[in-house]
């Protein structure tokens, strides 16, 4: 929106950011489209996938996806990305212009390397000091696509009664899952 803004937009007071001046749309999914080369389904290796935030999937309980968000472009592999939770896609209007975002929870990794035991980067939830999750608004071109996220139980049983659905909230730490696909693998080491 100010793009000669000298600050960096996370650092920007919310009291100095443009209201929108249209409707606020709400749209329950955005789709990802990029290049992956080692996916041969695609044409010329591109590759779409639908990444969605909703209070009820097919009638049950919500869905809301995870998400890799470019963060460093020089940095190579998971130290250029940051894993975040889409609470939220929606669309604001502003001096007729139209700005797709998404509103989104973050996870930080708890080291600076990925675990020597699994190969796989160990991330946790961003919460502020009262204990709850830190959100943001992003602009949805920061997305880059899905990520898949498993609990770290530890030597922990994990409560049979435990849905899917609740796994994100029912667990301290996660393994950013690199082995879900070929993508994943080469964008997460």
């Amino acid at each position: 929106m100010h793009p000669d803004l000298a600050i960096p937009l996370v650092d920007v007071p919310i009291e100095d950011c443009p209201s929108p001046d249209g409707k606020i749309r709400v749209y329950p999914s955005a789709i990802a489209t990029f290049h992956a080369p080692s996916n041969i389904s695609g044409l010329g290796g591109m590759f779409r996938e639908r990444i969605r935030a909703v209070s009820s999937w097919h009638r049950g309980p919500p869905r809301y996806d995870c998400v890799f968000v470019e963060h460093d472009r020089n940095a190579q592999g998971f130290r250029g990305l940051h894993v975040a939770r889409v609470r939220l896609f929606f669309e604001i209007t502003h001096s007729q212009r139209k700005y797709p975002c998404a509103l989104v929870t973050w996870f930080s990794p708890i080291s600076d390397e990925p675990c020597p035991e699994t190969g796989l980067w160990i991330v946790e939830p961003d919460c502020d000091y009262d204990g709850k999750r830190i959100m943001s608004v992003i602009h949805v071109d920061t997305i880059l696509r899905s990520a898949h996220l498993i609990g770290c139980a530890g030597a922990d049983v994990v409560p049979q009664q435990l849905l899917p659905s609740d796994s994100l909230d029912a667990f301290r730490t996660f393994y950013v899952n690199k082995y879900i696909d070929h993508h994943s693998h080469e964008i997460a080491f």
